[in-house]
């Protein structure tokens, strides 16, 4: 029970313990938690910049700049809107996908009982940009097969360590404690030094987004009506510490009462210095586009992206969405591939060639004329075949239409003959 619980007097669940592994597993380092709950951090106790005035930084804390959430949002909207595929490479370089794998329905259809899979695959995507550790609950049944994969709330998530093994205590959706060992936990974590440990692109360079949040906030009280943030110096020359107090008190009101409109009323011997950001300085980081350009680059989001169109316009509209593909999505989707390939698929299927692969071509999708254009192109190079195509389109299949047509400089009687004579 936690501690939260014991004071409000809330009864605990009862836990259910995963079987033990068959074997012993040796220890072969210290054990114990590698990583409490991280609500204490996400509470506002987050990484401190070297400057001492900059607020603390969190996750939480920084999604509330708008310019950060837009960032996650973007990137876990794409891919989780688009197909997540199932691919096996076989041993000559041809890939085949497949279609009947469980995993392909969890991370397509419905990844457990009344959720959606973008559902879950977005929130995944979002946690794992934002706070650098994303966790999912992928049970198995008895033959093997996926059973769900559930998207856990990483603040109710603890990792316990056992030399180089893994286990997790959490609540599942059904409201039951578990421990459940890394074999059927989704762990996606990103820049993690050790292997293990996720590291939040926000706390990293807390600095940069401190510096953001601190102009938020310093705008937030200027159009609030109370933007004087200062120290006050107070003579010593009161009767008794009451009197000191009330003194006190007195100014502090002052100077957060809305009606004052920023002229507080205040003793002759009462010396108020501002502490806050000045207009100009605001101007200076307005200039400087800390709360844009550099938020924007520790996602590696295009600013073209985030609505910041003086970066591109619309003849150039095209290589933007081709650099944001090539630049932001592969680096965020290739780790959310492999990390869903190791938890999802078994060891013997990753031996086989088995991996998952977003379908990017949907972002890329051309006009009908460029569609069609290019399809005609392919079957008339020869490249594929008619049926091929209109197979691409939606279309029935033809009689014949499986056979490739003939390079454009040889006729069909020509074509026919090569064939026979390298079949010969």
């Amino acid at each position: 029970m936690s501690i939260i619980g014991k004071f409000f007097g809330r009864q605990a669940l009862p836990a259910r313990i995963e079987p033990t592994l068959a074997t012993p597993v040796a220890c072969d380092g210290p054990s114990g938690t590698a990583r409490p709950a991280g609500w204490i951090t996400e509470g506002g106790w987050g990484t401190q910049s070297r400057v001492k005035t900059l607020p603390r930084v969190s996750a939480t804390i920084a999604q509330k700049h708008a310019t950060v959430f837009s960032c996650c949002n973007v990137i876990a909207g794409d891919l989780s809107k688009i197909p997540l595929k199932l691919y096996r490479r076989h041993d000559d370089g041809r890939e085949e996908r497949i279609r009947d794998h469980r995993a392909a329905y969890l991370l397509n259809v419905e990844s457990s009982p009344g959720v959606p899979a973008i559902v879950t695959r977005f929130v995944m995507a979002y946690v794992f940009a934002l706070r650098g550790n994303a966790y999912a609950y992928a049970p198995r049944d008895g033959s093997g097969d996926l059973e769900l994969v559930e998207a856990l709330n990483p603040d109710g998530v603890s990792i316990l360590r056992n030399g180089r093994s893994r286990f997790y205590d959490f609540e599942d959706g059904a409201g039951v404690l578990r421990r459940s060992p890394s074999r059927t936990m989704l762990h996606m974590r990103y820049m993690a030094m050790d292997g293990w440990t996720g590291r939040s692109p926000i706390e990293v360079a807390a600095e940069s987004v401190g510096l953001a949040l601190a102009g938020q906030e310093s705008a937030a009280r200027t159009v609030s009506g109370t933007f004087i943030r200062a120290y006050v110096s107070m003579e010593d020359q009161y009767e008794d510490d009451e009197a000191y107090m009330r003194n006190q008190r007195r100014v502090r009101a002052a100077l957060n009462d809305p009606d004052s409109n920023g002229v507080p009323i205040v003793g002759m011997h009462d010396k108020i210095q501002r502490l806050d950001l000045t207009a100009a300085d605001q101007e200076l980081l307005a200039s400087r586009r800390f709360d844009r350009e550099q938020l924007a680059s520790i996602y590696r989001v295009p600013p073209t992206k985030l609505q910041i169109l003086e970066y591109g316009v619309k003849a150039n509209a095209e290589q933007a969405a081709i650099d944001y593909l090539t630049d932001c999505l592969l680096h965020w989707g290739k780790q959310i591939e492999d990390q869903y390939a190791l938890s999802l698929l078994t060891e013997r299927e990753r031996e086989a060639g088995m991996f998952f692969r977003h379908d990017f071509d949907t972002l890329l999708r051309p006009t009908t004329k460029e569609r069609y254009e290019a399809l005609a192109k392919a079957v008339g190079g020869p490249f594929i075949s008619p049926n091929e195509a209109r197979q691409k389109e939606g279309f029935d299949p033809k009689p014949d239409g499986d056979q490739l047509y003939p390079p454009p400089n040889m006729t069909r009687a020509e074509h026919q003959e090569k064939e026979e004579e390298d079949a010969k």
